[in-house]
């Protein structure tokens, strides 16, 4: 019998690899994860990881991360878990780290021609991610229309008047209620699920747990911002800022742009060319794109930076969705046949499409593409990735060499 310590350090071991060589995002890294722990190491079977995969891309926060909390649950527990989480993001963390110190050296980094690149590149990855999940979650005039009302919503109402950051949860809000209202009934390109006879049926023990961790998950999300104003201390204000992003965040990695963007930019906390060329440095290393949040944590202007912000940053984004896994895994049989829920989370799911879009125009194209040299090298990025499927951490590494030889 496998002992608990050996099956921690085998969760370890196996996520470890993975978080070394995880190129892709997050799809591609659901795929991965399929290869090794249902093709190879058989912890579980297709079907009951076709269900956490549906769990986690129903919640806030990186599903493919997500998806691996619950792997780790699974076989080691709690300590299992946090295995999993752990040596998945540490080798993307430590890059990303090392990446925003090596800029602080620099100083200013004003219109360097790699940074140019990085920016295009920046331009051409979120126009992809854009392209790829309206493909997925708007193909039906409903929820185009709700992606279209989020969109407008974040471009009309200046952030002068209305924080953006309220505007964005205003834009997720509208949409659920949009989605209870108008995708009740099936919609095209739904799958009828059957539950299936057999379920895993959680213990009196896992739901206590995941009901605490749900507790807590509510209680920061309230708590965080209130004691910030209270105190107005520098590192709670990181935490919080970091918490909601990754509280509030559906869709994956690409849509926290937005959200942190809004909350670290305008005020300061980091400069915007060190905030893309950081989201272009996220897109050439592997494992969770969350980590981005280890850069700019290490590039705080304010408070808590370097080792310590990066560390800190990367614990607050991913709390909330380690505590949802443990919090929503024990009761996902009853939740995923709740009609109203799936309805709601659709149509939130549509709305992020909106968000991402309104992002890929301000901040990322207006900041971005500064000369026909860099709409050019935009564009040939944008088709490298989407129709040569070339990878994107591949184009943006070309994407920057270019920009230094020649920008």
């Amino acid at each position: 019998m496998t002992t608990a310590p050996a099956r921690t350090a085998e969760v370890a071991g196996s996520f470890l690899r993975l978080g070394l060589t995880s190129f892709g995002g997050p799809v591609a890294h659901l795929g991965y994860f399929r290869e090794t722990f249902v093709g190879r190491r058989s912890w579980l079977d297709d079907r009951e990881y076709a269900d956490l995969v549906a769990l986690c891309q129903m919640l806030p926060g990186p599903a493919s991360s997500q998806v691996g909390m619950g792997l780790g649950l699974r076989r080691a527990g709690l300590p299992g878990l946090a295995a999993a989480w752990v040596t998945f993001t540490l080798p993307s963390a430590i890059l990303l780290t090392l990446f925003a110190l090596g800029l602080s050296a620099f100083g200013e980094l004003g219109d360097a021609g790699w940074l140019l690149g990085l920016k295009a590149a920046a331009v051409a990855v979120v126009a992809g991610a854009v392209q790829s999940m309206a493909k997925t979650l708007t193909p039906d005039a409903r929820r185009a229309s709700i992606a279209a009302a989020a969109l407008i919503l974040m471009l009309i109402i200046p952030n002068s008047i209305v924080p953006t950051a309220l505007v964005q949860i205003v834009a997720i809000v509208l949409g659920g209620v949009l989605g209870l209202a108008w995708l009740k009934r099936p919609h095209k390109g739904a799958k009828n699920r059957e539950t299936p006879a057999e379920t895993r049926v959680a213990s009196r023990g896992a739901r206590r747990l995941g009901i605490s961790a749900l507790i807590a998950f509510v209680a920061l999300l309230v708590g965080l911002p209130a004691l910030t104003a209270a105190t107005g201390d520098a590192t709670l204000r990181l935490i919080d800022i970091f918490y909601r992003a990754g509280a509030l965040v559906f869709g994956g990695g690409h849509v926290v742009l937005p959200l942190l963007e809004a909350e670290l930019v305008p005020t300061g906390l980091v400069d915007h060319d060190t905030f893309l060329a950081g989201y272009g440095a996220a897109q050439a290393v592997p494992g969770p794109l969350f980590t981005f949040a280890a850069f700019l944590g290490a590039s705080m202007t304010t408070g808590p930076s370097g080792i310590l912000g990066a560390g800190i940053a990367l614990l607050a984004i991913f709390l909330p969705a380690g505590l949802l896994v443990i919090g929503i895994l024990p009761f996902w049989e009853r939740l995923r046949a709740w009609k109203p829920a799936t309805a709601a989370l659709t149509g939130v799911n549509a709305a992020v499409v909106g968000l991402l879009g309104a992002a890929l125009y301000d901040p990322v194209f207006v900041e971005g593409i500064t000369s026909p040299a860099t709409l050019a090298l935009a564009v040939a990025a944008f088709i490298a990735g989407t129709m040569w499927k070339v990878p994107a951490w591949a184009t943006v590494i070309v994407a920057g060499l270019l920009g230094w030889l020649l920008l």
